[in-house]
């Protein structure tokens, strides 16, 4: 598929650092790169780090959306591999968030000779319960309710699910952030990113995963329980979970120095 545009420009990337691997950080649902800030001081005096908004979120090209790419994790998954050719990259440690843990996961399956590891900070294959087998936190009438209310009150919608998100006894100004993130994201194109977020079910994937993948759990995370993490790192053939004394679920934000330290370790 040609595109107007660059790749670059598309998906607004930018580099930091210079060093000889390449880390590759993807922001989760309702965000974009400037959530990495906090991470990025730790990582660019010895990585090469690759920062970009998928398209429809930040300040990527919104000319470029496509309804029926974006409705699946697969399109966001083909951002991520677009934007890896266009730069010539190979051996990409792929640092996702949230839902970008499976998008990575995409991505790697699809062509894991881009890839050289996998982390997975505050991942979920599936936020559904499917009783008794798989608890993911949510029965199907909470996220559709969810879902609905973007419609409804979409500001009504950002200031309940922001506080969620971020969890308990965090600075108020990271909630604050991040719900203006939420409110700053056009509906048009947040509500199909939520649909593909909140109920895809990945579990079958995992198996099929290769790589080295490491899984970075928050212990009191309101979305992604420390047993989602407990039942990915069973599944996937090689991985390792680290569970965070931490609340919330962006412990990139929360606690930089912790995760930072974690990745390095595995990368390492």
């Amino acid at each position: 598929m040609q595109y107007p545009h660059s790749v670059e420009a598309r998906n607004n990337v930018t580099i930091h650092g210079s060093g000889d691997k390449v880390i590759m950080l993807a922001h989760g649902f309702g965000c974009d790169q400037k959530m990495w800030r906090h991470l990025i001081p730790y990582l660019d005096t010895q990585y090469k780090v690759i920062l970009f908004d998928y398209v429809g979120c930040g300040s990527s090209d919104y000319s470029a959306y496509n309804k029926q790419r974006y409705s699946t994790l697969n399109g966001y998954a083909q951002d991520v591999l677009d934007i890896c050719e266009a730069l010539s990259l190979d051996d990409v440690i792929f640092v996702g968030h949230s839902v970008s843990s499976m998008i990575g996961m995409h991505a790697a399956i699809q062509s894991p000779h881009v890839f050289l590891k996998l982390a997975m900070i505050c991942p979920s294959p599936c936020f559904l319960n499917f009783p008794p087998e798989y608890e993911g936190g949510f029965d199907k009438e909470d996220l559709e309710e969810l879902i609905n209310l973007m419609d409804k009150n979409y500001v009504g919608w950002a200031n309940y699910l922001a506080p969620l998100v971020m969890g308990q006894d965090n600075d108020v100004a990271l909630t604050q952030e991040l719900e203006s993130s939420f409110c700053s994201t056009d509906p048009n194109y947040a509500k199909p990113f939520a649909k593909a977020t909140f109920f895809a079910d990945d579990r079958a994937m995992l198996s099929k995963l290769t790589l080295p993948t490491l899984i970075v759990q928050s212990k009191h995370d309101n979305l992604a329980s420390t047993a989602v993490g407990e039942y990915m790192n069973k599944i996937i053939p090689h991985s390792q979970l680290k569970i965070v004394d931490a609340y919330g679920h962006c412990l990139h934000m929360t606690n930089p120095a912790t995760v930072s330290s974690i990745v390095m370790e595995f990368v390492s």
